[in-house]
């Protein structure tokens, strides 16, 4: 049976606010979520423990890329939060931002493991401590022979005075 003209007029109008009513409040929402899910610089610095002038050294790098608002300001997402961590984590090993930016959005997306990339740079600053140690063992191997050099000199004048 089929309805009167003007009650699917109004059925017809009823779904469209209906739809309507519904994208509405599901752009609000994605809006808001959108809101909750990004963060500013001074946010970002604080939930990381890392200065503001370090995350802008980090975009400069190229291992940070933020979003940028209409006014200029710097948007991040949550995951900015876990990439800062993994920045930082991986300059605590003594690695340069520059070999960082050559294996970091490998690790953010695999194992580290799976990331060819991270053991010759790994083996490298490897071979750099080892050096450097190697510089100061000579360094201190010096200073001890300076020190028991001139101990002895202070022995010999005692004697003769």
């Amino acid at each position: 049976m089929l309805a009167h003209p003007r009650l699917q007029a109004r059925e017809m109008h009823i779904n469209s606010l209906e739809y309507y009513t519904d994208v509405r409040v599901y752009n609000e929402i994605v809006s808001y979520e959108k809101e909750l899910l990004r963060m500013r610089i001074g946010e970002l610095s604080t939930r990381t423990g890392v200065s503001i002038r370090s995350l802008r050294y980090y975009e400069q790098q190229g291992l940070l890329a933020p979003d940028r608002q209409g006014n200029g300001y710097r948007e991040y997402s949550l995951l900015a939060e876990d990439q800062v961590r993994t920045i930082k984590f991986y300059l605590d090993l003594g690695l340069s931002t520059e070999q960082i930016a050559g294996f970091l959005q490998c690790v953010l997306k695999n194992k580290e493991a799976f990331c060819r990339e991270v053991l010759p740079i790994y083996r490298q600053k490897l071979a750099e401590i080892d050096d450097q140690i190697q510089l100061l063992q000579n360094i201190k191997s010096n200073l001890e022979d300076r020190i028991h050099s001139i101990l002895n000199e202070r022995q010999i004048d005692e004697q003769e005075a």
